[in-house]
């Protein structure tokens, strides 16, 4: 045989190819009251987020210590949330309703009291996910397929938008057509980025975490691997206040109502 075919070979077995799926270790699991949309996670405490209502547990016996009830707010569906710098932020949409609106709600994290809103109106689509990264703000909005398409619109319209810290957009990407068929019907509901400066993806509800990273060019992002994990879909969290490790919280089988922690490999 060839010696540089031979060698072509062994490569291509030896290294992994970008999409290859890998899979999480489940580490940990808490029965909470609902799990509706998400987890937020910050170093000593986890926040169940529901449609209207947020709830605060200990890490270490999973206890409330705070919750959170927006209804008589009018809010109707919350999609994720992230604490960053003391301040637990969430999606906010109205999700089916059309036309798309959507906010960002801020907590203080520590008393779970409402203290501010960035609203967004009509914009980009549906509000799913929020995070800072590198000093911007990355949000994520979603279009949807089938009986929840929009404004003439698909799941291919969903996008990655980066905002400075004024709010002013500075930056948008899509996402590759494989990533998007995988989140066909529905739509991206999850976002958290790592330390390790790639950022981790879910869909509705497969137990697959899209790992992906900026381009160095061009608009799409590039999809790196995939993960398979217990976490089901929804609005996801890295705990980053874990140094040594990738550790994700999310939700798992809604028959469940648990919130699940994995190690990413």
């Amino acid at each position: 045989m060839n010696l540089i075919l031979k060698y072509t070979i062994a490569a291509l077995f030896l290294c992994p190819l970008a999409g290859y799926s890998q899979a999480a270790k489940e580490i940990k699991k808490y029965k909470v009251a609902e799990a509706k949309q998400a987890v937020a996670v910050d170093r000593d405490y986890f926040y169940e987020i529901n449609n209207s209502t947020i709830f605060k547990h200990r890490k270490t016996n999973g206890e409330v210590v705070a919750q959170w009830d927006g209804t008589d707010q009018g809010i109707k569906h919350l999609n994720s949330g992230n604490v960053i710098n003391g301040k637990l932020y969430c999606a906010n949409s109205n999700f089916p309703e059309q036309p798309m609106a959507g906010a960002i709600e801020i907590f203080d994290a520590a008393s779970l009291t409402h203290i501010g809103t960035q609203s967004f109106g009509i914009g980009n689509g549906s509000v799913t996910w929020i995070d800072s990264h590198d000093g911007f703000w990355w949000v994520g909005f979603a279009y949807y397929s089938g009986k929840y398409a929009a404004d003439g619109k698909d799941t291919r319209w969903t996008s990655l938008v980066k905002y400075n810290k004024d709010w002013a957009q500075v930056a948008a990407w899509i996402y590759p057509e494989e990533i998007i068929k995988a989140f066909m019907p529905m739509s991206n509901s999850g976002g958290s980025w790592s330390k390790d400066g790639y950022l981790y993806c879910t869909g509705h509800d497969k137990t697959e975490l899209y790992v992906m990273k900026l381009p160095k060019s061009g608009y799409t992002l590039e999809h790196v691997k995939t993960i398979q994990t217990s976490i089901h879909g929804q609005g996801i969290a890295v705990d980053r206040s874990v140094k040594d490790k990738t550790i994700i919280y999310g939700l798992s089988d809604r028959k469940e109502t648990s919130i699940v922690v994995n190690e990413i490999p």
